[in-house]
């Protein structure tokens, strides 16, 4: 399929990078030569230098024979008329916009077919619901939904004092005393599909498939100790803060933020009457304190530098806060994040990207595509759902029986309303769900896909 990207920044690059090992035929358009320069040297794509909004730029990238436009340029204006533009030229192209600025939201929305959109993402909306959700149900550092909600796959952290820390797989069974699947095991950097002989150790990040109704009984036997969420402080007044801060207050959550800017303080106090705006330093410690970070049941870094997040949260963590949040911009140094204490890590670009991939699967595969995808174990794994359809094969036959391709794991059965943690004997049929779970090398695309 051929693609085109208008906006080679952070993430323009990491689209750049997922899509091209998807095998798509890209044309990256930005008016930096030395940005475009380092891409046309790791990837093998086509560079466009100008403005991705001007009709001669968009016609040297081949606009008119193009599937896909992806305009994620840094501002919003040129992104949308990038699209509209880009729509003139060609009718039958679809466009994907995105658009970050709050004031933008409604009006996009209601104007959607004027700008000719597709579809649009906002990275920073998307990691403050992602956030919400965290912050809703405590005790995983990360969750992942399925099957409209019933299903899950949670990340939690072996700790030393952890019941499962030096378990086998296949003897977690009398610890957890409910019906889950360790899919995915994090340790080092790097992500392993264990078997039942594989021996969790402390430090590593599992990511475990259960019912959603079930997940409360998992941490109930594993000790995990989890309260209401009443208190939240936000450091940093971004987009982000200002999305995550709407939200919890219509939970009603307690939400203080802290912004160093003054103007930018006085901008959220405008938007966001009742809550608490504190003007000051999110990383002085004196700063921190007054607000009561030691009282706090949450903590959320959201500042512009990943850095001052981390060091941010890893103080939260050392004054005991129970439930910490980082926002981190760039994922690269995985080995190094997976030893610090940083609680949950979201990446509002990882978000975004998984988005826009699912939707150019989608594009490629009319039926067929998958219902919901979610990258897991640092972006090392995948997890999709499939509807079971008349031309599924091996309907009816046990999953010990079947020939799947190495790397790819069938986590979950769901079948009408109730779901089923999988064993060798499981069978499923037409009208059924699957989630799978494999190696992001391994190009699924549809159900099939799946089998030798």
């Amino acid at each position: 399929m051929k693609i085109i990207i208008a906006g080679d920044g952070k993430m323009g690059a990491t689209l750049t990078r997922q899509l091209s090992a998807e095998g798509d035929d890209l044309t990256l358009i930005d008016s930096n030569p030395k940005v475009l320069e380092s891409s046309e040297e790791r990837y093998d794509v086509m560079v466009v230098q100008g403005n991705c909004a001007s009709m001669e730029t968009l016609s040297q990238a081949g606009v008119r024979e193009a599937d896909l436009l992806i305009a994620m340029a840094g501002a919003d204006e040129i992104n949308l008329l990038c699209c509209v533009t880009a729509h003139s030229m060609n009718p039958n192209i679809h466009t994907i916009a995105r658009v970050r600025n709050p004031e933008y939201t409604d009006q996009v929305y209601k104007m959607r077919e004027m700008f000719a959109l597709s579809l649009t993402v906002n990275p920073e909306r998307q990691a403050a619901s992602e956030i919400v959700r965290l912050l809703r149900y405590p005790g995983f550092l990360k969750r992942d939904t399925f099957a409209k909600g019933r299903v899950e796959i949670v990340e939690l952290r072996i700790e030393k004092n952890s019941k499962l820390c030096n378990v086998a797989l296949n003897d977690m069974d009398g610890i957890v005393k409910c019906k889950i699947l360790v899919c995915a095991v994090l340790r080092n950097g790097s992500a392993f599909m264990p078997g039942g002989g594989f021996v969790l150790q402390e430090g590593d990040r599992i990511f475990v498939t259960a019912p959603t109704n079930t997940l409360a009984v998992l941490l109930h036997n594993l000790g995990v100790i989890t309260h209401k969420v009443k208190s939240v402080i936000l450091c940093g007044g971004g987009r982000m803060s200002y999305y995550l801060a709407k939200e919890l207050q219509k939970s009603g959550m307690g939400v203080s933020i802290i912004e160093r800017d003054q103007g930018r303080c006085e901008h959220l106090a405008s938007m966001l009457p009742n809550i608490s705006i504190i003007q000051g330093d999110a990383s002085s410690q004196f700063v921190l304190e007054s607000e009561g970070i030691s009282e706090c049941d949450a903590l959320v870094t959201m500042t512009g530098l990943d850095e001052l997040n981390m060091i941010i949260s890893l103080y939260g963590v050392s004054c005991g806060v129970p439930q910490v949040i980082t926002k981190l911009g760039r994922m690269d140094n995985s080995n190094i994040l997976d030893r610090l204490s940083l609680g949950s890590v979201i990446s509002p670009k990882e978000l975004c990207c998984n988005t826009i991939v699912r939707y150019v699967r989608a594009m490629k595969n009319q039926t067929g595509a998958a219902l919901t995808m979610h990258t897991i174990a640092e972006g090392q794994a995948e997890a999709m759902e499939f509807m079971v359809d008349k031309d599924t094969p091996h309907c009816g036959e046990p999953l010990k029986k079947l020939k799947l391709k190495k790397g790819v794991l069938v986590v979950c059965i769901t079948k009408g309303g109730s779901q089923e943690i999988p064993n060798g004997d499981s069978c499923y049929y037409q009208g059924d769900s699957l989630i799978i779970v494999t190696n992001s090398e391994r190009g699924i695309r549809q159900l099939k896909d799946i089998f030798e």
